[in-house]
């Protein structure tokens, strides 16, 4: 008979692509045109697609800033396999945070402190977390912040900045 064999006392701080509070926050539906189960992940940036404003992919070498979509957010949609794995399939649709405040993807072995500036990686197997440093100027500057440190596991707070409505 199986069972549950470890228990925690404390709830995680955070989840990989959802929302850190509700402070105001602008969500958007895009399509993933990756090909490969898991290219895209919960908690990523992500870039405009071949249609801008319909769909987004995981960012390359050869995005600039201004080609930011923002953080790939989970939601109700999403199927968990037996095994408790998420995933994010090819033209699926997913939700876009554009604005406002959610735990995203950080680079293993950085540490993000609150204010410290918000980097994209765009290239190499860390394509689409975020960091602190520029990499050398292969980093992409993000009109946003890290809201905080770690979370659970390597995710943390991130406020995006990204196309702020007048009224904000």
């Amino acid at each position: 008979m199986g069972g549950q064999l470890s228990y925690t006392y404390q709830t995680p701080k955070g989840v990989a692509g959802a929302l850190v509070d509700i402070s105001p926050y602008s969500i958007d539906s895009r399509t993933n045109t990756e090909t490969q189960v898991d290219a895209m992940l919960f908690g990523m940036g992500v870039v405009v697609g071949n249609n801008p404003g319909s769909d987004v992919r995981v960012p390359t070498d050869t995005n600039t800033a201004a080609d930011f979509e923002g953080v790939c957010m989970t939601g109700y949609t999403q199927q968990m396999t037996m095994t408790g794995e998420v995933h994010v399939y090819p033209a699926q649709t997913v939700g876009v945070l554009r604005w406002g405040r959610a735990w995203a993807r950080v680079v293993d072995g950085v540490i993000p402190a609150y204010n410290d500036p918000l980097y994209l990686v765009i290239d190499g197997p860390d394509a689409g977390l975020f960091t602190t440093d520029d990499g050398g100027g292969d980093n992409l500057l993000i009109n946003g912040r890290f809201y905080g440190g770690l979370g659970n596991g390597n995710i943390a707070p991130v406020e995006i900045h990204n196309q702020l409505p007048q009224s904000v």
